[in-house]
Formats: structure tokens, sequence, C-alpha cells
């Protein structure tokens, strides 16, 4: 081993903190430095703005993707306090431009994490510049950063019309280098969270083009029903049946679901899951859904005779051919597993939300016999596969 090896200690261990670590590495704050990454530096920004929207505080927040490479984001909630000290000093807005969050916190039912949970002052440190305006009783607040460093105080500006916040951020091209932000993916998220919270309006611009600027309002009144309708497209033209969807507040899960759910024609399964409007690749609440379908369809079969004694209960792969369903549930307090947060563990959700599909089911099957008979028929035949 040789003298260097040998004489390693604490003069050899690197300490960064704050922003300094936030620049050293960026990928573990926003995931990466590709295209991925400014996506999340987006979420990271617009997330304190929808929570102002569902927490009934504003009627809207405006993505813009401009010209000069930057992004945008407004709302009309009544802006960021100015005067109020964040929790290690200084201004509010300084506060929450400059001090990490804690990160990836599961949050209430009332609110979202779009991104990691990290918060603005990430963005700001990995950003050539970032700008912030919130117009406040009346006043019109400025302040501008260059690398996560404030290139001026909190500044008086004038008077202000109306009341929101206003933070713009031009990514570091020293940290992701040429990437672009993708439109479509910061869409789809956008629209995936319109639906699943139904006072939500997001509209989101790209001006970066001129010869080729487009723009969404995304606003989904109908919720998850609306969502299944979308996953469908023009498969649902041929659905054997109408939506079934319902929410439904169970107090020993702490929270409320909302389902959604049709078959169509189509051989394939569209079933997308939620938890705390966060997606989710499986879970007690995703079990929860099948088993719940599975007994209420095995059930009203053997009641009208569709099943004899001899044949086996209709298993969940089969009932889910041609399924198009959206299972979210929002949850005082969720439980996820694993660092990813891909996987709900709450054990009593799953309970709670397969007596509540079963239940809802049972009755549409039930109530329109001749179009239950169909669907029995169709998920014993399998569905056409053209």
């Amino acid at each position: 081993m040789s003298e260097e090896a040998t004489s390693y200690d604490a003069s050899y261990i690197q300490v960064l903190e704050g922003l300094e670590a936030v620049r050293k590495r960026p990928g573990m704050y926003v995931g990466s430095t590709s295209e991925r990454g400014l996506r999340h530096m987006v979420f990271e920004v617009a997330d304190r703005a929808v929570n102002e929207v569902l927490d009934g505080r504003a009627t809207s927040v405006d993505v813009t993707l401009t010209p000069d490479g930057g992004v945008c984001v407004n709302d009309d909630g009544p802006g960021i306090p100015i005067d109020e000290p964040g929790a290690l000093g200084g201004s509010g807005l300084e506060a929450l431009l400059t001090q990490m969050q804690a990160g990836a916190g599961a949050g209430s039912r009332r609110n979202v994490t779009l991104g990691f949970g990290v918060g603005p002052a990430v963005v700001n440190a990995l950003s050539r510049r970032m700008t912030a305006e919130v117009r406040r009783e009346g006043v019109r607040w400025v302040q501008e950063y260059a690398r996560g460093v404030a290139a001026i105080p909190v500044t008086e500006a004038g008077t202000a019309t109306g009341s929101g916040t206003t933070i713009a951020f031009w990514p570091d091209p020293d940290v992701f280098g040429a990437e672009e932000f993708s439109f479509d993916a910061l869409e789809e998220r956008f629209r995936e969270l319109a639906f699943l919270n139904q006072g939500l309006q997001i509209s989101l611009t790209d001006l970066r083009r001129p010869d080729d600027s487009r723009s969404v309002r995304l606003r989904f009144p109908g919720g998850a029903r609306d969502f299944v309708a979308f996953l469908d497209g023009h498969a649902a033209m041929s659905a054997p049946m109408d939506t079934i969807a319902f929410e439904y507040e169970d107090s020993r899960m702490a929270g409320v679901m909302e389902v959604a759910f049709r078959w169509c024609s189509c051989p394939e399964e569209r079933v997308r899951s939620f938890a705390n409007s966060r997606p989710t690749v499986n879970g007690t609440h995703t079990v929860g859904f099948r088993n719940g379908m599975t007994a209420a369809v095995t059930v009203y079969a053997r009641e009208q005779g569709l099943l004899t004694a001899t044949d086996s209960d209709l298993g969940a792969e089969r009932i889910g051919e041609g399924l198009t369903a959206v299972v979210s549930v929002k949850l005082d307090r969720p439980e996820f597993e694993g660092s990813t947060r891909g996987v709900l563990g709450n054990a009593e959700v799953h309970d709670c939300v397969e007596r509540a599909v079963q239940d809802h089911l049972g009755r549409w099957l039930k109530e329109d016999p001749e179009r239950a008979a169909a669907l029995i028929d169709r998920i014993l035949q399998g569905p056409r596969r053209d």
C-alpha cells in the first residue's frame, strides 16, 4: 500500500454546502442533465403555483417557453409574501429561491408534488439567470439572480395591477449544454394533473419558434371520466358500455378515491394509477381495483347462470382485456415503497378500493342486464382482434 493511501484523513473529504452542492452534482437534485432534468426544473417552479390553485388562492397557472430559451411560470394568487421571514432569515421570496426544501415529501391529499420536491432554489442554482416578480397588495416587487446568487435585492418597482407571482428562469448551458425543453413531455404531465384535479386550469405555451408557436389550455371538469375518454380515443366509439365513474371518501384509508373505467373493442388493457396525483406502476390501490372488478363480474356471471358450477372464476387478466381505467387515490398519509415512489404500500387502501369497485360495478351490472350480458359474453369470448 502506498504512503499516499495510508495517509488518507479528514482533509481528503470534500464538504459541499447549499447551492454549491447542487451545481456540483445536479443529477442528484433534478434527475439528470438531459431533457428530463430540464423538465423537472419546470415542475419544481410550477409546484407552488399549482398548489396555490388547489388551495383556492389562485384560479390558473400559465407556463410559457420563451424565444430565448427560458421558462416563465405565472399564477394569479395573492403573491409570495415579501416581508415575512423565511425559515433561515431573509424575505419570504428570497428564502423560497435560495433555501432548498427537504425534498420529495409525501404531502397531504390536498397538495401535489410535481417534481422531486426539492424546490425552486435548486432551479435557481442551475440557471444562468432567474427573475421573480411579485404583485401583492397593490405593490410590484422584483428580484434577479445569476446562478443562484442575488444580483439585486428584493426591490419595490411601482404599483401592481392584480396579484400573483411570475418566476422565469434560463437553464445554465454549462450544466445542460444545448438540451431543449420537450413541449410534448410537459404537456403530458400537466394534462395528467388537470385530469386528476378537477379545479385545476393550466396553460402551456411554446413561443420558441415564431412560425411554429402552439398553446394548450388544460382543464377537465369531468376528472377521471374525461381521462378515460382521452385514453380510449377513437376506440371509445365501439365501447359496449358507458364509463362507470365514482368518487368516494373512506375514513379507513384517510383519503378519497376517484375511479373511472369501461371496456372497448380493442384487446389492449389501459390501466393508469396515481397516488396523490403521482403516477404509480403498482400498489395496493391497483391490486384492490383488479380484485374488485374480478369479484363483481364473477359473482354476477354465476348469479345469471353465465358460469356453471364447474367453471372456474374469471381471472383479472381475462377481465382486463379491452379495459381502460384510471385509479386515483389521495391520502393524508401515503406510504410509498422504494426510492422511486412508484408503488403505493398503504395496506388499508386495498380493501377500501376493492369494496368500492365491487359495489359500483355490481350495481351497474344489475341495473342494465342487457348490456351486462353483452359485457360478460365479450369477456367469455374475448375481444375481437382485427
